[in-house]
């Protein structure tokens, strides 16, 4: 039988018994990174595709059939995925882990030990990170900005888009040291993606919207909604794009011209991104009043990735409800940009 096929059945019509139609199919973050590995295996001869029994899902089949040799499936084993990655990094070899959010957690030891202490050159393609959907808690990826923030030497992004996923996943490769990609499960924005090897620069953000009173900092598959949030409200949206290292220059000009920040991500509040803005300003001696949304303290439950992020205020209207329940002062006229 079909055995992947039947590992995750998608709805069908039973008296056809066949898969119902969904229209066209959009390009998803999955399928960016797919095919940035190829293409940048085809400029790399270093480059190695590591999986955990997950080809499939996590889009690694074109990578598969064009560079059998260099595609390691290490069967449900993400210790030993981890584990080979480090060594290969040892020997030369640029080796990109691709990778559930939900199943690093169980090669979270590896990481530590075998690729951050030793600043090994291995890259992790983290999908199905923040909010997952139907597969429930189990397959949850709302922890992983929490527990890789914290691990020296490593550099952690999230896009907000996938033509700024293929670009960190060129600035991970090109690193000198760990680097992990954390992207959502699904589609983006569609913005079109250039077909380049371009990198970012490490540690910098982007500011989106400049306006007044209110930072809006927001991480990855949050910074859409942001964006529509400050555009309305007449405040700064920054696009953060690094977890780690944050772009401490533009926070601190932040706090500087406005009056307040919010941080925005779809991971746990508890150390997440959030929490290392409040850090950075606790150093800093900075007193700026902080709102921190995210995900709350408790597990997923089985519903659409549009229905959890509603439920928890992550899509626009539950940001601007937020904001305004903080600060009713929102609502009047802003004043001139601050920047």
């Amino acid at each position: 039988g079909d055995q992947i096929g039947y590992h995750a059945v998608s709805p069908f019509d039973p008296a056809k018994g066949m898969v119902a139609k969904t229209g066209a199919r959009k390009i998803s973050y999955t399928d960016v990174f797919g095919d940035w590995l190829c293409d940048m295996a085809a400029a790399d001869p270093r480059v190695m595709g590591i999986t955990p029994a997950m080809r499939e899902g996590s889009g690694l089949v074109r990578f598969s059939k064009e560079y059998p040799d260099r595609y390691f499936d290490v069967a449900i084993a993400e210790q030993h995925a981890v584990t080979l990655a480090a060594g290969m990094a040892c020997e030369g070899a640029k080796p990109v882990v691709a990778i559930y959010s939900t199943f690093l957690q169980r090669g979270y030891d590896q990481l530590v030990h075998d690729v951050a202490i030793q600043n090994l050159d291995v890259l992790f393609a983290i999908d199905r990170g923040g909010v997952v959907g139907p597969d429930g808690a189990t397959h949850a990826g709302n922890l992983d900005l929490s527990f890789l923030r914290c691990v020296p030497n490593m550099v952690v992004m999230a896009p907000s888009d996938e033509d700024e996923c293929r670009k960190m996943l060129s600035t991970g490769h090109y690193f000198e040291g760990p680097a992990a990609v954390r992207y959502p499960r699904g589609t983006g924005p569609g913005v079109a993606i250039e077909p380049t090897l371009d990198t970012l620069p490490i540690g910098r953000g982007e500011i989106r919207h400049r306006g007044s009173r209110a930072a809006l900092l927001a991480f990855g598959a949050i910074v859409p909604a942001a964006e529509a949030v400050g555009a309305e409200l007449g405040l700064t949206v920054v696009n953060m794009r690094f977890v780690k290292p944050l772009d401490r220059e533009l926070i601190l000009q932040l706090a500087r011209t406005h009056e307040a920040f919010v941080t925005l991500e779809d991971n746990v509040v508890a150390g997440g991104a959030g929490s290392g803005v409040a850090e950075l300003l606790a150093a800093e001696g900075i007193v700026t009043p902080t709102l921190h949304l995210g995900l709350p303290d408790a597990f997923q439950h089985h519903a659409s990735r549009e229905q959890l992020l509603c439920e928890a205020g992550l899509d626009s209207a539950g940001i601007r409800a937020a904001l305004l329940a903080r600060w009713p002062e929102l609502l009047s006229p802003p004043r001139a940009a601050a920047l």
